[in-house]
């Protein structure tokens, strides 16, 4: 499938970047969620510190996230793809809210991902409706 054909076939609001701006951020934000994620992993499944019920919001985060070019590229799905992208959206709040107490930092780590993930879902929300 090619994603930038379809994504340029569409009907976007003004605000919409072009298609290689997301393969630009992505990158980084993965770079982030690794970092993160992989220590709150660690600290519940290694070193048993935080209870594995912690984790339910992160494996929330990555199947949602995991899902969403399927459901919006290759099946193209936009509706589901918009519920889908709020459960990203929904699932980086509540870790953010999680981790504040815990590791201050993970919380405040999310913030590039919670911006984008916001700025994403309006788009797909206007992609939605435009389409």
């Amino acid at each position: 499938m090619n994603y930038e054909k379809y994504y340029n076939s569409l009907s976007k609001p003004f605000f919409a970047p072009p298609s290689n701006i997301f393969g630009i951020v992505w990158p980084f934000l993965y770079i982030g969620i690794i970092v993160s994620f992989g220590y709150v992993f660690y600290q519940s499944l290694v070193k048993n510190k935080w209870t594995k019920k912690l984790l339910v919001p992160f494996v929330i985060n990555l199947v949602a996230n995991a899902l969403y070019t399927p459901l919006f590229f290759n099946l193209q799905l936009p509706l589901l793809a918009t519920i889908d992208i709020l459960v990203v959206l929904a699932s980086i709040v509540t870790i953010m809210v999680v981790m504040h107490s815990r590791a201050r930092w993970v919380s405040y780590a999310q913030i590039p991902y919670l911006l984008w993930v916001s700025f994403a879902s309006i788009l797909q929300i206007a992609i939605l409706f435009k389409n």
